[in-house]
């Protein structure tokens, strides 16, 4: 029954998201998970271990953050039993979900750009990216709020809903601590080399089954979507998506940039470091804007109701048997 939760999971965060006055009350539990890895932090890495001792210390705080969260999810799981039960186990499931608060935050980008130029369309991409925005041009705002948009959808969408699917609450909160914790400690920063090298490892595998997913969803989308192309897309896929410096965001976007013409990736700078990564796609290297934002965000609807639509398959064919 695990891919139900999944389906109902989905539609209820596409419905409804996280209220912000909910999120005002009572935080999120991306925010609830942040605080205890923010503990561990501080508490096993110590800036006068060695590096040996630090990478354990990351393995034993990474273990007990997949503990807790599993434990956790069972225990909701044993105590909401029966429907009600299991449309609150929903209901809670759905808060692991980021639907609508990702396109809210890339559309914003697209409003800043058209309303205020180009100051304001920086000062709304650096709420969802970490690159530097002031080195950005409009093409640059635009190219890293829809990189954003693939990424997030195979991290903040589809794997959640995966694990949800797969294993139940407990398997949807454990890949959001997992997620978090790359998120938070995952860096290659003299700090969190040695401490969050596991976090950043797990991530990696946990990402892996998504990732893929979410290119195929787009590539399905793009042959839907009038104006978009799915061979564009499948190409892309097929020749750059290893390419990329990380082994799961090259594959949603080199599929978008694919559908869309666009190239995405290639150097960009963070903190004042340049990353000289290859482009996802052709497009002929043309500068992106807002109207492609907008073109994006009809893609990764279009890829979330295809999404909505397979959970809603895998669950009839459960309830059937």
């Amino acid at each position: 029954m695990f891919v139900l939760i999944a389906f109902l999971a989905l539609l209820f965060e596409t419905a409804v998201g996280y209220p912000d006055r909910l999120f005002r009350a009572i935080g999120h539990p991306v925010t609830w998970v942040g605080r205890l890895i923010s503990w561990m932090d501080r508490r096993f890495n110590r800036d006068v271990d060695p590096p040996s001792t630090r990478r354990m210390a990351g393995i034993v705080a990474l273990l007990l953050l997949v503990v807790i969260s599993v434990g956790t999810g069972l225990v909701l799981q044993w105590f909401l039993a029966g429907w009600i039960g299991f449309l609150l186990l929903a209901v809670l499931a759905s808060s692991l979900l980021a639907q609508r608060s990702l396109a809210a935050h890339v559309e914003a980008v697209a409003d800043a750009l058209e309303a205020g130029g180009l100051e304001a369309g920086r000062e709304a991409v650096s709420h969802i990216v970490g690159r530097d925005p002031q080195s950005l041009d409009e093409a640059g705002v635009s190219r890293a709020a829809i990189e954003s948009l693939a990424e997030n959808f195979s991290d903040g969408v589809v794997a959640p809903a995966f694990w949800l699917a797969l294993a139940g609450l407990p398997g949807g909160i454990a890949y959001k601590a997992i997620n978090t914790a790359d998120s938070m400690i995952g860096h290659r920063t003299p700090r969190h080399l040695a401490f969050g090298w596991v976090s950043a490892r797990l991530d990696d595998l946990v990402n892996l089954p998504a990732s893929r997913l979410s290119a195929l969803l787009f590539c399905t989308a793009a042959a839907l979507l009038p104006g978009a192309s799915p061979s564009g897309a499948w190409r892309a896929v097929r020749r750059d998506a290893r390419r990329h410096k990380s082994p799961n965001a090259g594959w949603p976007e080199a599929a978008m940039a694919g559908a869309l013409g666009l190239a995405l990736a290639g150097p960009r700078s963070y903190g004042g470091v340049l990353v000289d990564d290859v482009f996802m796609g052709e497009g002929g290297r043309r500068e992106a804007d807002a109207a492609d934002i907008r073109r994006a965000l009809r893609l990764y609807r279009t890829a979330d109701a295809l999404l909505i639509g397979l959970a809603g398959v895998g669950a009839a064919s459960v309830l059937a048997l």
